[in-house]
């Protein structure tokens, strides 16, 4: 089983920025995707930085705004927000997937962080 473990959300004005952690732990052996989706009230679930094999997808909205890193070392990666807009508010979540010791597939989601970007 996998766990993620997110940290870093909050209230941050306009323009401001906030860095989002996420952790995964459990019987990992190798990540496949990895990366951030969030959710606004009344809308749906949306991509909004996702590492993959083949490089780094950003959704329209943030591309230029938003980094996300990765410290494989740790099984971490990190989600650079700057120039923050009211938009942007939303519950971010952490998703991943990949690999267990037994090379069956998983996948996991983390339990949401709450950005606000409000004046």
């Amino acid at each position: 089983q996998v766990h993620l473990v997110e940290s870093g959300g909050g209230l941050v004005q306009p323009g401001g920025s906030l860095r989002l952690s996420c952790a995964a732990s459990g019987t990992i052996y190798r990540i496949e995707k990895m990366g951030w989706y969030r959710q606004a009230p009344g809308e749906q679930r949306q991509l909004v930085a996702l590492s993959t094999n083949g490089g780094t997808n950003y959704h329209d909205s943030v591309r230029g705004r938003f980094t996300l890193s990765k410290d494989n070392s740790k099984n971490t990666v990190y989600l650079q927000m700057n120039s923050l807009k009211p938009d942007d508010t939303a519950v971010y979540y952490c998703y991943a997937d990949g690999l267990n010791r037994n090379l069956r597939g998983w996948d996991a989601w983390g339990q949401g962080t709450l950005v606000t970007v409000s004046s």
